[in-house]
């Protein structure tokens, strides 16, 4: 593969990262090439030694959305860097959405309950007003529990869905990096 054709894939493989970014990275890869065609290297072993245009693009919009959420957390930068980190291998589908699904319905669960439990007295009061012959006194008081417990609970899902949503970016980074060849020990 040419200098040229190695470029336009790279570069066209590129397109989810910003403007900016992508020609900072199609610079390095001209360097690249510049010092290896001074050690006398033939293009065609350069773009060899490189790999694959698709897998370091890849690797690059990987490493990007996971930079990404750790800048700007949203669920949106969430499932992009899911989606990219999966992206690097069939591996990942397992290793990385497995868990992402799991987790993901730990999260959605405990703020079901704890909104659930919240809203039970106006649920009971609605109740009330629709059927007013059913109402016990019982009812209204366990309703008033629930709300305080779901209250706890919802303070908890905030603590517990920050602390999953640090663990597996944490997670994401070591995965991409496990992907790009190990990781690198200072």
């Amino acid at each position: 593969m040419t200098k040229k054709q190695f470029l336009t894939k790279l570069n066209a493989s590129l397109k989810k990262l910003p403007p900016e970014e992508r020609q900072d990275i199609m610079q390095d890869i001209e360097e690249y090439f510049a010092i290896g065609s001074e050690e006398g290297k033939s293009e065609e072993q350069i773009a060899t030694s490189l790999g694959s245009p698709e897998q370091i693009a890849k690797e690059l919009v990987a490493t990007h959305r996971v930079e990404k959420v750790e800048e700007t957390t949203s669920t949106g930068n969430i499932i992009r860097a899911v989606w990219a980190v999966i992206g690097l291998g069939f591996f990942n589908l397992v290793i990385v959405l497995g868990p992402f699904v799991a987790l993901a319905g730990v999260i959605i669960a405990g703020w079901l309950m704890g909104v659930s439990f919240v809203v039970s007295p106006i649920l009971v009061l609605i109740n009330v007003f629709i059927h007013p012959e059913v109402f016990e006194l019982f009812d209204l008081f366990f309703s008033i529990g629930l709300a305080g417990i779901g209250l706890f609970i919802a303070i908890g899902m905030f603590f517990a869905t920050r602390a999953i949503k640090n663990g597996f970016v944490r997670y994401l980074k070591y995965n991409v990096g496990l992907v790009k060849g190990g990781l690198k020990h200072a």
